[in-house]
């Protein structure tokens, strides 16, 4: 039985809430359940996965003796060199945002020296706290935040919106609080909501895809306990508007937090260059904390963030102490217990090297590479940008299938990023693609594949047909159980 045709069966009948129930019920029965799983295999069998590297083992077992180091070595360095290709020439959206040899290996070196380091055992390694704090300073003030402003660092961007969520939900002491955010916020909302026992309350967005200020005020009620507001949305990279939404959220005597995970170490700069930036940080009174991304265009290594708030009180709630614990008194200020204090150091390092001038000229280079591929784009047959952004760029045709275009262009080398609703595609430029010929080729390579895909159009392969499914298929379980799949295929032996 086609999965497809089945679901279509259902829809004719039935509204797609009550099809999405209907498919889950009938997918237990083992004739259908199996029709389905065989779907799901056909589906994903274009989907590329990692291929082994010649002279790699492949390990799923402990080896009964111990390799060499210089052959571990040899192996590591194999890997490293097989995939350096796909990030160091400009080929990524994102994922690479600094790339330069020289300081990747000064962040490598200050990673060496305190590679044994754990936050959690501040008697043993001060240096730690010397590291955390003034990292959360020099942002704070990057944010415009007072000495009033404080925070910590984190592993990441979803693990800063996480505990920025959590503190609000237990500063509240509402049961089922709720989370206002517009459609285009991270993710990672969703992730926090799901984690913390949270609503979640997704309002939709303006035709430029900035939040609808009037729509979020509808969606109040007397359990939504913090706003959120992106600068800028990671899908289409446009800001939305902080000011009107913080006041908001201040008249209303709730939190608001500006995701600026993406943007923190960008748009401050960017605003010092004369860029036209609405404020979106702490000098706007209604926001009350912010998330900021040092392994973005912080330029630190992966695995480091910054969440801040307004006031040592909102913080608290972010904490997880234990008092009656037999093994002592025991705190830790985010997720993790033990952290590696390594890449604590090593985001310290990055700050201070950089400076106010090297951040200015990143972000000018960025800045102008982004000009480049956006004037590029607009002078592009049958593609469009979307919104207004700076950098983060987010791109479709209104007449071509704009998977095919992204599984072209991946093809040819380029890693872009996948939207949907509507069907778009987006490239975040980094440092990266600042370098010379990277935005020309990124430019030629597009129009040649747009011209392909509107004079030949053959059958899609890759991840081209699940994207499109997932952007047109109404039973979104569907999608989900593909999904899931999809992941356990990453993770087979």
């Amino acid at each position: 039985m086609d999965l497809t045709a089945f679901a279509e069966r259902l829809l004719e009948r039935l509204p797609p809430r009550a099809a999405e129930t209907v498919f889950r019920t009938v997918k237990r029965l083992p004739p259908i359940g199996r029709s389905v799983e065989a779907n799901y295999r056909s589906r994903l069998a274009s989907v590329p996965f990692a291929r082994p590297v010649p002279g790699v083992p492949a390990f799923t077992r402990i080896p009964p003796e111990g390799r060499e180091h210089q052959e571990v070595l040899e192996h590591v360095s194999a890997l490293a060199e097989a995939e350096a290709d796909s990030w160091q020439h400009g080929h990524a959206s994102g994922a690479v945002y600094h790339g330069d040899e020289a300081h990747i290996d000064f962040l490598s070196r200050v990673y060496e020296l305190h590679s044994q380091s754990n936050p959690l055992h501040t008697d043993l390694w001060p240096s730690g706290v010397k590291f955390e704090t003034e990292i959360v300073s020099m942002t704070a003030d990057m944010l415009k935040g007072d000495r009033e402003v404080v925070g910590t660092v984190t592993s990441g961007g979803t693990e800063s919106i996480v505990l920025a969520m959590k503190a609000y939900r237990d500063r509240s002491g509402r049961s089922r609080p709720e989370i206002v955010a517009p459609t285009t916020a991270h993710v990672a909302f969703d992730k926090a909501a799901q984690y913390l026992g949270m609503r979640l309350v997704r309002v939709p967005v303006r035709d430029d895809f900035t939040a609808d200020v009037a729509a979020t005020r509808r969606a109040l009620s007397r359990r939504t306990v913090v706003v959120v507001g992106s600068a800028p949305g990671f899908p289409h990279g446009v800001i939305d508007p902080i000011p009107e939404l913080s006041e908001l959220a201040r008249e209303r005597g709730i939190g608001f937090h500006t995701d600026a995970c993406l943007g923190g170490f960008v748009l401050p700069w960017a605003e010092r260059l004369g860029v036209e930036i609405p404020p979106f940080d702490f000098r706007l009174p209604g926001v009350t904390s912010m998330s900021a991304d040092t392994h973005k265009y912080g330029y630190a290594a992966k695995g480091t963030s910054v969440v801040l708030y307004r006031g040592r009180e909102l913080r608290r709630h972010q904490y997880f102490t234990a008092s009656d614990w037999p093994g002592g008194l025991y705190y830790s200020t985010t997720i993790a217990g033990s952290r590696p204090g390594a890449l604590i150091a090593s985001t310290w390092a990055a700050m201070v090297s950089m400076g106010e001038d090297g951040y200015l000229s990143a972000t000018r280079r960025i800045l102008d590479a982004a000009d480049a591929i956006r004037r590029g784009i607009d002078e592009t047959p049958d593609v469009r940008v979307l919104g207004d952004p700076l950098w983060v760029i987010a791109f479709r045709s209104d007449t071509l299938d704009n998977y095919e275009i992204m599984e072209r262009m991946h093809e040819r080398g380029w890693s872009l990023v996948g939207l949907q609703r509507p069907p778009a595609l987006h490239i975040a430029v980094t440092l990266r693609h600042a370098e010379p010929g990277v935005t020309d080729r990124f430019i030629d390579d597009l129009r040649e594949t747009v011209a392909e895909v509107r004079s030949h159009g053959r059958a899609s392969t890759g991840s081209a047909p699940v994207y499109g499914m997932a952007a047109t298929f109404p039973i979104r379980g569907v999608v989900t159980d593909l999904l899931e799949r999809y992941v356990d295929r990453l993770y087979e032996r």
